[in-house]
């Protein structure tokens, strides 16, 4: 941990006024990059994520807290304030804070805000080079704005579940957040453009980003598969739509994966189970000949594989260069020495956790000459109102209720 931002984003003032996952995920993002993020709560609840649990966060005493795992999951590097935006005078602190920032980010549904004078068109009266992004589950715009942003709508709605899952079984969502996640990674560069432009000619803008949206752009190679044949994709478990072989195998002593990107390494792949005669028969030999007949050679490979080992059939793959691997389970990956060595793992001192720190996932961006910076642990609810208030608004700034 550093004290002082020495990030790309060090200057750059974020009001966060958003809750759950795709609004603060994205806000944590531009928080290690050195932004200042002021994550605005409600007094006493917080963040509807505080309560997401078990597991939270445990006292020397062994007594759960408020602070869940999914809450200090995305909530790093903030200072929170606890404000009510009901009460006129907490919203008119808050309009008060959107003048000291660069950056307002909420994800209320549509129209939520402007009964409390917090909507885009108050605040730019006030601030004219505001950057504001609204992130709503359908957008601002459409049929189904009046819809609520939920991740598993998302997923629902955009196509996400049509296509994951066993070809027989249910459709299925992806085992996290996922439309969230991307709607706050969409969210944070959008909002990175905008400041550019801001710095460029003055002017703000609204940013108008929906879960939905954002869910329909990254279906990407199979929304584009299906606009370019007419051809409803079909859900095909593990195995790639457009390469063979790209998928799970079951060795005897577990599973991996094989991916196999272009002609040359089906041909090393081939070779090194003993089947090189697969990379010479006309059915097989190209990518193009092994969709054509995917059935027929994923019968051949899963019977061959089934009869080796899952470690030493990794070492040999990865010898002659063919992509693949073995399948971790979530403690694999932490204990893993390339986790170790990417900082992807990090721990950050916490008031209330008996061990004194609380273990998070690093950021993964790698900068060379601004590297990110973990300067906060996820804040408790209201723990910095005062000295942000004061800071921004002067010393005769109100006091209001914390946690």
């Amino acid at each position: 941990m550093t004290d002082k931002p020495t990030g790309p984003l060090d200057g750059l003032r974020i009001l966060d006024m958003s809750r759950i996952l795709a609004g603060p995920y994205a806000t944590q993002l531009l928080g290690d990059m050195g932004a200042d993020i002021i994550k605005v709560e409600r007094p006493v609840v917080g963040d509807d994520t505080r309560g997401w649990g078990p597991p939270y966060v445990t006292t020397a005493k062994g007594e759960a807290t408020r602070e869940s795992a999914y809450y200090m999951s995305t909530n790093r590097n903030k200072r929170s304030i606890a404000v009510d935006m009901g009460d006129p005078a907490g919203a008119e602190i808050l309009r008060k804070l959107a003048e000291k920032c660069d950056v307002v980010i909420q994800n209320f549904k549509v129209g939520g805000l402007t009964k409390y004078g917090l909507d885009y068109d108050v605040l730019k009266q006030r601030k004219p080079d505001l950057i504001y992004c609204s992130i709503s589950g359908f957008g601002q715009t459409g049929p189904n704005s009046h819809r609520p942003g939920y991740d598993l709508l998302a997923q629902a709605f955009g196509g996400m579940m049509a296509l994951t899952g066993a070809p027989e079984g249910e459709p299925t969502k992806v085992g996290v957040g996922i439309a969230d996640v991307m709607c706050g990674m969409y969210a944070s560069n959008a909002i990175l453009a905008a400041l550019r432009h801001r710095d460029k000619t003055g002017q703000g803008q609204h940013i108008d980003i929906a879960l939905a949206d954002t869910q329909v752009a990254w279906l990407i190679n199979e929304g584009v598969n299906y606009l370019a044949s007419g051809q409803e994709p079909k859900r095909r478990g593990n195995q790639h739509p457009n390469i063979v072989p790209y998928q799970v195998f079951a060795t005897s002593d577990g599973h991996l994966v094989v991916a196999a990107g272009n002609d040359a390494q089906f041909a090393r792949f081939a070779a090194l189970i003993d089947l090189p005669q697969l990379a010479d028969d006309p059915k097989y030999t190209t990518n193009s000949a092994r969709l054509e007949n995917r059935e027929g050679l994923i019968a051949i490979l899963e019977l061959r594989i089934k009869q080796m080992q899952k470690t030493p059939l990794v070492a040999a793959m990865e010898a002659a260069k063919v992509p693949g691997g073995e399948i971790n389970t979530i403690a694999e990956v932490f204990a893993s020495e390339q986790v170790a060595a990417r900082d992807m793992k990090i721990s950050m001192p916490h008031p209330l956790a008996a061990s004194g720190h609380v273990d998070l996932i690093g950021n993964p961006i790698k900068f060379s000459e601004t590297p990110v910076t973990y300067r906060h642990a996820p804040p408790l609810c209201g723990a910095d109102t005062d000295a942000v208030l004061n800071e921004l608004l002067g010393e005769n700034a109100p006091k209001t209720e914390k946690s």
